[in-house]
């Protein structure tokens, strides 16, 4: 066999967690079965922007995270429906800028519920953000993030590189 039909093809995935407050971003890279910590962070508009400028500082935010680390994949959180219709429909749009970025990048742009999410993590869909943060940090041992944002998207990032389809 020659030595390059042994090469492994690395995949970067990032995964995004949408919020109007904090977005947050992880990426990992997957190597054959193995997966490694590459970034992670959060998207921090002011709280006192208009709603449109607060979508366009996540969308300028997540544009300059997928420039400067260029992913192959993307995979976004759907939305969490709850009792405050308003609420739910903002955060619909923050969603919609977190689907948006990586398209018009020219990823292709996968979704994962909450408890999928959850489920691939840590192996229950209802588990506590405490369990998914430590999970994370045992999947992924040099992550190293300071919010929940930040851990929920390499959750999804990971949550993604076990079910992706590979083409």
């Amino acid at each position: 066999m020659e030595p390059s039909a042994r090469i492994k093809s690395i995949t970067r995935i990032i995964g995004i967690d949408p919020g109007l407050r904090h977005t947050g971003w992880g990426i990992v890279e997957i190597e054959g079965s193995r997966l490694s910590y590459v970034a992670c962070g959060a998207v921090e508009p002011s709280p006192k922007a208009d709603f449109a400028d607060r979508l366009a500082a996540i969308h300028e935010g997540l544009r300059i995270v997928i420039h400067d680390h260029a992913p192959h994949e993307a995979a976004v959180e759907e939305t969490f429906v709850n009792k405050d219709a308003r609420a739910t429909l903002k955060l619909g749009a923050a969603r919609g800028i977190a689907l948006l970025v990586p398209a018009q990048a020219g990823l292709k742009v996968a979704e994962y519920a909450p408890n999928q999410v959850k489920k691939s993590v840590v192996g229950a869909g209802h588990a506590e953000k405490a369990q998914i943060r430590l999970m994370v940090k045992v999947l992924l041992p040099k992550a190293e993030f300071r919010t929940d944002d930040m851990a929920d998207a390499l959750a999804i990032a990971i949550c993604h590189a076990h079910n992706r389809v590979r083409g």
